[in-house]
């Protein structure tokens, strides 16, 4: 269903809450776009992986050459039908433009700069760090950065289910599938970034808390 832009009154506390403006939507698209891509290239650094479409992207491109912001645009392709029979049309607008920014921003990052040592675990701590903070914001301004993302929040918004534990279990699947083009240790080390992740989609976008 799409979602209503217009101001009302959050439950519970007879505040008035207001939509966010677009200046402050263009902003945190760039903004949360930025972080996720930066999550992206410390992870691609370790041959790391996430949670969600993303990882779905990395196994793409780890398995065939594919640059990760080709392969991350075109896995997200199925799911904007979805976004914008359920979650409406400003919602999938700004979706398309984070995916498009995050897979821009990803492959033009390495032309300023390149990691040339960093521990894998570090790597996907780091990671996990920057695309929980940029998913947050993304959240908050009614967009996501596609695939499950999309479906997790509209879990959310039908059934109350938290969105950071519904990723969670989505993205449990496709880490352990992983294992089919890494080892072990970098499996393992990409968990514990997906887990810091979803433990703070968890504790911040939790259904009725946050209002604007």
């Amino acid at each position: 269903m799409p979602q209503d832009s217009s101001p009302g009154v959050a439950e519970g506390t007879g505040l008035s809450i207001a939509p966010h403006r677009p200046t402050e939507d263009a902003i945190a698209l760039v903004v949360g776009s930025l972080l996720l891509s930066f999550g992206v290239v410390f992870l691609e650094a370790v041959g790391a992986v996430s949670g969600g479409l993303a990882g779905v992207a990395f196994l793409v491109s780890y398995s065939s050459g594919w640059p990760f912001g080709v392969a991350f645009f075109i896995v997200n392709i199925p799911f904007y039908a979805l976004s914008l029979l359920r979650m409406g049309w400003q919602f999938t607008l700004k979706t398309v433009v984070v995916v498009v920014l995050v897979s821009a921003f990803a492959e033009v990052h390495p032309l300023f700069f390149e990691i040339e040592r960093i521990a894998p675990l570090y790597a996907c701590l780091l990671a996990g760090v920057l695309l929980g903070m940029g998913m947050l914001v993304l959240f908050r301004h009614r967009a996501s950065a596609g695939g499950l993302g999309i479906l997790a929040l509209f879990l959310q918004d039908r059934l109350k289910w938290s969105a950071g534990l519904v990723q969670l279990a989505f993205d449990s699947i496709i880490v352990l599938a992983a294992l089919l083009v890494t080892d072990v240790a970098t499996v393992l080390a990409s968990v514990a970034g997906v887990v810091v992740l979803n433990v703070i989609l968890a504790m911040n976008h939790r259904p009725g808390r946050y209002f604007g």
